[in-house]
């Protein structure tokens, strides 16, 4: 994990490097200035010599100013290079989601995959920043302090090492009881984000139905989960500040004492034993070590926070595509041929039962497939297989007579054209939406693309035209007009395959046999594979498909599965009788 993370520094090594440096310098002249206080007391202020206090006070003042200007500096350092850090976790985690499979999305959940690359990161990004001076920091105080300390009063630096102990033991004893409350919390953060997820996707349907109380309810349950998990780490961490406090003043106590019965004993005389000045350098060096110990504690906690997040950021980024190019890859694909060899596949190696069963089927380059079948009966998995969105489980898919693990996989997808049952549209102008088909298409292909896709007519009639704003997720249009816009989309990219996944459901039927006819009068080249609902949707292609079960129930003309297979006449007559009524 913790090689994953760090190379994420990269360009911020300078600054990380350069903090714990300055710090190591800013803690030094913390050293130095009761050194220079006890002198300026001792030999200054007790024998009235102004010179003395003149000269220290002058020194200390410069220590002051330089330590002042080397902390403002390490802060800054620390900031930029967590800062940094944190950019690059995030981009570094992003740029390999963007190379994951389906199924590694599956794996993560995108609710998970939002918290660990927003909430995750900002907390590893504290700890970094933390561990870069604090870390350092601490130990370097406490170490020089006891140092110095001894040399000024063996016996009397022993408390020390009786409330440091102490102390060590405690903040273990919090760090292994509240990681894995931690570790819990973050899940339930994932489960949090989805629900957020779910009830903005579908706020039309939770107000239509009149189920705001249940979704405030679901939500409370689970923030209600985070508040009490979050509760009990705290009340753990909460005995960190007593105990500190307990052997701050303890030590205090001890030190004084002891430091003021040495200096009676002694006559104030540093030969003889200890002076004022001395006595005051410790109780300073005294608060220097418990506060480094207090710091230490800090971000001893934070870090236990941040292991966790820390954990699945890593995960992410080390995430290996279950998809990706072969060593030599087919960079073009010949023609639109396809062809399963069969073909099984399961989501899951865990999975019980297959999703689709010992598939085989060859459609022609150029030819038209319809594909039909009740829900469930796997009908998208299959066309999946095509652009491998997935990977089949068992037998081979074939595209242009070459199995589809053997190409490049840009290559592969920008031959493959597919229009998905959930239709996405993104922020921005219609023309930028259609443009993700073709960057470079001109304002005539895209007319004639949206032509094609009985676009154009609704789209001039907006008030902007194609220059129209569209909102996030499109909402600012109709179901059938979204769905229009992507098939244009889609066919920007002159497919040598052309996959339309029950993608005119929202399109009424006149307007859906105009787009059939469209395709099969400029598409002649452009192998179709339609997936549909409705039979009208697919009774001109040359070839029916039914699917039943993840399996293929039969293949033929419109006419031939009217005559032979039973699920097909049972669908076209219940459709023939919905029509019926309706009419």
């Amino acid at each position: 994990m913790i090689k994953t993370l760090a190379k994420s520094i990269r360009q911020y090594k300078k600054e990380s490097i350069l903090t714990p440096i300055l710090v190591t310098g800013e803690v030094v002249l913390e050293i130095i200035i009761p050194l220079l206080m006890a002198d300026l007391i001792d030999y200054g202020i007790d024998q009235g010599n102004m010179n003395v206090v003149l000269k220290y006070g002058i020194a200390l003042l410069i220590s002051a100013l330089i330590e002042m200007i080397v902390g403002a500096w390490a802060g800054k350092a620390a900031a930029s290079a967590s800062a940094g850090f944190a950019a690059n976790l995030r981009q570094d985690a992003y740029d390999n989601v963007q190379n994951f499979s389906f199924s590694n999305i599956d794996k993560f959940s995108a609710s998970s995959i939002v918290t660990r690359l927003t909430t995750d990161v900002t907390n590893v990004q504290s700890a970094y920043q933390m561990i870069l001076r604090m870390v350092f920091r601490g130990p370097l105080m406490m170490v020089f302090s006891l140092i110095v300390s001894f040399q000024i009063s063996t016996q009397i630096s022993l408390a020390f090492l009786v409330c440091i102990p102490i102390l060590a033991v405690i903040l273990i004893w919090i760090m292994l009881k509240a990681h894995p409350i931690f570790t819990r919390v973050f899940a339930t953060y994932d489960k949090l984000n989805n629900v957020v997820q779910e009830d903005l996707r579908g706020i039309r349907v939770v107000k239509s139905f009149c189920r705001e109380d249940h979704e405030k309810k679901k939500f409370g349950s689970i923030s209600g989960s985070i508040y009490q998990d979050f509760s009990k780490a705290e009340k753990l961490i909460a005995f960190n500040m007593p105990a500190m406090q307990f052997c701050m003043y303890a030590c205090m106590l001890l030190i004084a004492w002891f430091g003021a019965r040495a200096i009676v004993a002694s006559g104030n005389n540093a030969a003889l034993g200890l002076t004022a000045g001395q006595l005051m350098s410790l109780i300073t060096y005294a608060m220097q070590i418990l506060t480094s110990l207090m710091m230490l504690s800090m971000v001893f906690v934070m870090i236990t926070m941040a292991r966790s997040s820390a954990e699945r950021i890593a995960e992410v980024i080390e995430e290996q595509p279950d998809i990706h190019d072969p060593k030599d890859p087919v960079m073009s694909v010949a023609d639109g041929s396809v062809q399963f060899d069969h073909v099984s596949f399961q989501y899951s190696s865990k999975a019980e039962k297959k999703v689709l069963s010992d598939i085989n089927l060859t459609v022609a380059s150029g030819e038209s497939i319809g594909i039909i079948g009740g829900t469930g009966s796997a009908k998208s998995s299959l066309v999946q297989l095509i652009p491998r969105l997935y990977d089949a489980s068992e037998g081979r898919v074939m595209v242009g007579g070459i199995d589809v693990k053997n190409y490049d996989l840009e290559s592969l997808r920008n031959a493959v054209a597919m229009v998905l049952q959930k239709n996405d549209l993104f922020s921005g102008t219609i023309k930028e939406n259609l443009r993700w088909g073709n960057e470079k298409a001109s304002d005539e292909e895209l007319k004639e693309a949206c032509r094609l896709a009985q676009a154009d007519e609704f789209i001039t009639l907006l008030p902007a035209g194609y220059d129209t704003m569209i909102e996030q997720g499109g909402t600012n249009v109709s179901g059938g007009q979204k769905q229009r816009i992507c098939i244009a989309r889609a066919l920007l990219k002159k497919p040598k395959i052309l996959i339309l996944d029950d993608s005119t459901s929202a399109v009424d039927t006149a307007t859906d046999a105009l787009i059939q006819k469209a395709f099969h009068a400029s598409l002649a080249e452009t192998t179709k594979i339609m997936i549909a609902q409705r039979i009208s949707s697919v009774q001109s292609c040359d070839r029916i498909v039914v699917m039943d079960d993840g399996k293929i129930a039969a293949v033929g003309s419109h006419e031939q599965l009217l005559q032979s297979c039973s699920i097909y006449q049972e669908v076209y007559a219940s459709q023939q009788k919905g029509s019926d009524e309706n009419a």
